[in-house]
Order: C-alpha cells, then structure tokens, then sequence
C-alpha cells in the first residue's frame, strides 16, 4: 500500500506537466492543472513517507526490468525520507510560486517546457532517491541530469545562461562517467547490481578505496564540494528563481545522499575517509562563504552559499565517519544527525532565499544588489520573509540552522574526550564551523542592508511593488517550517533516529539523539523564550510609533542634497573582509584611482572571478583546445600514406600492449 501510493506519487509528478501540451500557449488553464497535478502528488508522496516511517519493516517493491543486471527496486528507510520530505515541500512549493513568477501569458514559449521538465525533475528525484539498484539508480540519475539542463536553460536567449548549461552539462556528465565506473566496481565487488546491505562490505579489500574516490569525485560533483563546484554558481543565477530553489534545495544533496550511501555499505570504514570528506567540508564552508562575500548578483550569493552549507553539512558527515572508524557511536550519532538535519533545514531556508531573490528580480528586473535599496518599505512581506531565511542560513536562535550547526559542533567537542589523538584533532574544525557562521552573518548584513534599507538606488527600486499572493504564500510555508523546527526540534528526533538506524543496521545500532546527550528540550525551551522576548520587543516597537509620524530618509549629517550613490553599497562594505580574504579571492579591481590633483570624475568596478573555473579550467581548456587545433593542421594533413601509417602505429601498440598483459 506504501509503495503504490509512492509510486501514483511520482507518476503524478513526472506527468504534472503534460496538460500544458493540451491547453493554449497563453492559457493559464496548463499552469493550473500542473500545479495542481504536482501539489497532489507531493501531498501523496509525504504521506506514502510518513507511512513508512510508521510502519514496523522498511516498505520495499522490487519488480522484474528487461535491462540486464538492473530491477525495478525501490526502497523507502529513514535515509530517503530526509531527503524526500524536502523534495516533495520545496517543489510544492515552487510549482504554486511559478504561477506568479513565470506566468504562461507573459512566458508562452518557455512556461509549457518549464513546467514539464520541473515535473519530470521532482519526479526523478524521488527515483534517485529510492532506488536500491545501481541500473535504475544511473537512470534516474541521467534523467534528473537531463532535466537540469533544459530548467537552467529555460530561457536560452541569453549567452551567458547557455554557457551556465554547457558548463553544468559538462560537470555533471564527467560526474556520471564516475558513478558507472563505480556502480561497475560495487556489482564485481558484491556480486550484484542490487545495492548491498548496510556495513556488508570489508573495507580491506581493494577495489574499497577505489569505489570511495570514484564516489567522492562523483557525488562529490552534484553536491558542489570544492574544488568540484564550478558548474554551480553560474547554473544557480541563470535558472529561473524556482528552478534554483530545486536545484540548490533538494538537487545537489543527492551527491550527499549518494556519499551517505556508499559510505554505509562499508563496516568499518579506513579513517582517512572520514579526515578526507571533513576537510574538504571544511575548504567548502569557508571558501563558499568567502566567494559569497564578494558577490554583487544576489542569486551567484546565494549559490555560493551553497556551497557553504554543503560544506557544513560535509563536517557532520566526516564527523560521523570519523566516529564510525574509531568506534565512537557517540560522534557518529551527532555528526550523521547534524548533517541529515542539516540537509532538511537549507533545503528550506535557501529555497526560501531564493524564492525572496526571485521577489526582488519580479518587482525590479534586476539580480544586481546595487540596483536595490529601500525595499523593505514596498515589499514589507517579501522583506519579513528574507530575513527569516538570512536568520536560519546564518545558524542563529530561534530558527532551524541553529539546530543542526549546534549537533554538529556537539559531536566535535566530543571528540575531545577519546584517547586517540587521530581522533581528537578533529575538534579543529569547530571554530572553522565557526568562522563559517561569522562570515555568513557578515554577508547577509550586506545584502539586507543594501537591498532592502536605505534609499532606492534605481528607479526601479522606487516603483517597486509587493509580490502576488502566489509568491508570498510558498515563501511564508517555508518560514513556518523553519521556525517550527527552531523552536520545536524534538519533532524532528524521531525522522532522525530512523535514519540512523537505517546506516547502522548491521554494524549495531547507534544511541539514540535522546541519549545522545543532544539537548533537544533546552534548545526548544531557549528558542521559545528568545521568541517571545523578539515578539514583546517588536510590538513594543509598533505600538512606540504613531501614525503622524512622517517617514524620512536616512540622516545624512546635515547634508542637504544627499542623493543614492553616497549610500554604502555591497562592494564598500565588503571590501574589508575581501581584502582580509584576498589570498584565496584575488579580487579584481578595475578604475577608482586619482592620478590627477584636480580629479576628474571616475568609476570604480570591482570582479571577483572564480578561482578555479575562471583561473583554472577555463584557461587549461583554451590552452588544450590550442594543443588540438596545432595537432590537427599537422596530423590531418589530407595524406593517404600518412594515415594508413597511424592505423600501423596504432595496431601495433594494441598488439604489444596485448602481448605484455599476457605475459
């Protein structure tokens, strides 16, 4: 029964844009049904989950394919359903926000191909998510490849969006390359293609290592680790704002739940493993909030933000390998709650975010932090729910990234108290997560304060308007579950103890996040006493003002002719921390200099390129495609005797490489 409500669930999903065929190019009748196709089979979907997290045994089918090795294997244990629960809300969620967002009347060529491929990628998520095979794994996860490209390029006029696409379809093939290779060595090694049982596998065996790299490289590719983050960035800004709230909410933690996976097949896995994935955690976190910092496009912010969080969530989860190799269930508790956690709550509050960009891009046109200012007065709602998800993203009481931050960093101080100093090392990377949470609070001050306080900077900030209730309701849904797991964590223990139990089914069970010496009753307590304080405190404030109060610009010091440019903008009150962070930014500047006595005007332009897409990979592409374009004029020279002497060269290499692997 389980199982055939999951499934109707994602036959409704892949099918919910279909009736946009159906229905006129500016009808809003298609955008309807899809909306209303997808909502139902989220809503069924949640509740087929909710069931099996219920139900005494895991729910499981398993039907018959004619693909050789492969099997229609679905599985649905408390691993999946963290990451399910956010699928099917932050889909939901944007299916209703398209409506006012990206209207078919205004949008009838791109919105029928929208709404079809967002179907058809919440619908291979839950697929991803599922399967228990590696065949009908690698399908799903090629059509929810394929379905990224064509969301993040859906409006393809732009030459910078199509370059975002090739970028990602690039990235994201090579990381498919990875997984077959990996999938292969997994069916050798366990002798099938079905995934094997939990901590089943030795870790002593060869082909273990191998299988972690290719997964870490893999996996690592979807979730936007650093180094592996390039395609990142530019795909997030050039989506649609819905489109980017899927893919950073809930489509880049499949690489997480690819790497939670694979590591759990392992009984005990070598250390390094863990020290590997904390590190690159580590890098992640602190680079991506870096790169944040120095952005101007409040959606390429946003996105680098991501790649923060995975970092975040990549300390747990190194934390909880580190425990697993040594022993200590304690820290494999915390750490692999903390990430799981951690997976849920940025998929609601960075949706949220970029569902608020979106507001800001709908009522001015622009994705430019410079072009804001002043918004808070005619985007009041809008506004409210922004900084409801800058609070939660930067890890502060009483909303939900608090709590998982706050795992995370129990199970690093726990590591203090083992006699192995492998192990107590780790407790370093506590004021990295640190670190990581000061510099997120100090980017969202920015981007607040410059979009939404102040004076409009543009006309179009002036002329501003609220957005439609179609975009206001997905983004007060989503801070609604943000405060509700701030101030009531204990409601997600249970989801979280399932999971648990599911990565150490075989290894032995882990403890409980109740006796985890995790403080979920305080932590709940704190928050709704700092609630309530925040709640005296702002209708204090209200009732302070008066309606004949008139409403006045910023004091300017006396200054009589204050004009918008004199405000701070997101490059001045930045350049501090990007000048301190200089040496992994290198930041370009471009004019700003007086070299005159009597100056004449001048601009000043700041551009901080990506290390290692823009001076990296892109320069060694140039300098390969140089290497190629050489090679051809000279090799392909159009002589029949000059090929037929590469046939001879090459054959006989395959004849020598032949005879020495047979001896």
């Amino acid at each position: 029964m389980v199982m055939a409500a999951f499934i109707s669930a994602t036959l409704m999903l892949l099918g919910s844009g279909l009736p946009g065929f159906f229905c006129g190019r500016t009808s809003p009748r298609g955008e309807r049904l899809a909306a209303g196709f997808l909502i139902t089979g989220a809503l069924l979907g949640a509740g087929a989950v909710a069931a099996a997290l219920l139900a005494p045994a895991t729910p499981a089918i398993q039907l018959p394919w004619p693909i050789p090795g492969g099997a229609f294997s679905l599985t649905i244990d408390g691993i999946s359903a963290c990451f399910l629960l956010p699928v099917y809300l932050v889909s939901a969620a944007g299916a209703v926000y398209t409506l006012g967002y990206w209207p078919q009347r205004s949008n009838p060529l791109s919105g029928i191909r929208l709404r079809f491929f967002y179907g058809w990628m919440a619908g291979a998520l839950t697929l991803v998510l599922t399967a228990s095979n590696g065949i009908l794994f690698l399908v799903s996860w090629e059509i929810m490849a394929l379905t990224g490209f064509f969301l993040i390029t859906t409006d393809d006029r732009g030459l910078e969006i199509r370059r975002a696409g090739f970028i990602y379809l690039a990235c994201t093939h090579a990381g498919t390359l990875a997984l077959l290779a990996l999938f292969a060595l997994l069916g050798q090694f366990s002798g099938s293609f079905d995934f094997p049982p939990v901590g089943s596998l030795p870790d002593a065996a060869a082909p273990a290592t191998a299988i972690f790299l290719l997964a870490l490289f893999g996996f690592g590719l979807k979730a936007g680790l650093m180094p592996l983050h390039i395609w990142l960035p530019g795909a997030h800004a050039a989506a649609p704002s819905q489109v980017s709230a899927l893919l950073s909410g809930v489509m880049i933690k499949t690489g997480i739940y690819g790497l939670i996976r694979v590591t759990g097949f392992f009984d005990i896995p070598p250390i390094w493993w863990g020290w590997t994935i904390l590190a690159l955690g580590a890098i992640s976190g602190v680079m991506g909030v870096a790169f944040a910092i120095a952005q101007h496009d409040i959606k390429r912010l946003l996105a680098y933000h991501s790649v923060e969080n995975i970092g975040i969530i990549a300390l747990g989860l190194g934390t909880a390998l580190l425990g697993k190799s040594c022993g200590q269930p304690l820290l494999t508790t915390l750490g692999l709650a903390g990430a799981l956690l951690h997976v849920i709550n940025h998929g609601l509050f960075k949706s949220l975010l970029f569902l608020g960009a979106g507001s800001l891009i709908h009522a001015t046109g622009s994705r430019e932090i410079d072009h804001y200012g002043g918004l808070l007065q005619r985007q009041p709602l809008t506004g409210l729910c922004f900084l409801g998800g800058a609070v939660a993203i930067c890890g502060l009481p009483p909303l939900n990234g608090f709590v998982s931050e706050w795992f995370i960093y129990l199970g690093l101080f726990k590591s203090l108290g083992h006699d192995a100093p492998a192990l107590r090392l780790a407790v370093f990377a506590a004021p990295v997560l640190a670190l990581i949470g000061g510099l997120a609070l100090a980017c969202f001050v920015k981007v607040f304060g410059a979009a939404f306080l102040g004076s409009p900077r543009t006309p179009a900030a002036a002329s501003a308007h609220e957005a439609p209730a179609s975009m206001l309701l997905p983004m007060a849904v989503l801070l609604a579950c943000c405060a509700l797991i701030g101030l009531f964590p204990a409601a997600a223990v249970p989801l979280l103890d399932r999971a648990l139990a599911a990565w150490s089914a075989e290894t032995g069970p882990l403890p409980s996040l109740s006796t985890a010496v995790a403080p979920v009753a305080g932590i709940s307590g704190a928050a709704l006493a700092l609630a309530l304080l925040l709640g005296t405190l702002a209708l204090w404030i209200s009732r302070r003002k008066t309606t004949q109060t008139p409403h006045l610009p910023t004091w300017g010091c006396g200054y009589a002719f204050p004009a918008a440019r004199m405000q701070y903008t997101a490059s001045s009150f930045a350049e501090m921390l990007v000048g301190l962070l200089r040496w992994g930014l290198r930041p370009e500047r471009h004019g700003g200099r007086v070299e005159e006595l009597l100056a004449k005007p001048a601009e000043l332009a700041t551009h901080t390129p990506d290390t290692v897409l823009d001076r990296g990979v892109v320069p060694a592409c140039r300098f390969a495609i140089r290497i190629c374009t050489w090679l051809r004029a000279r090799v392909q020279n159009g002589h029949t005797g000059c090929y037929l002497l590469y046939v001879a060269l090459v054959l006989g290499a395959l004849l020598t490489l032949a005879t020495l692997l047979r001896g």
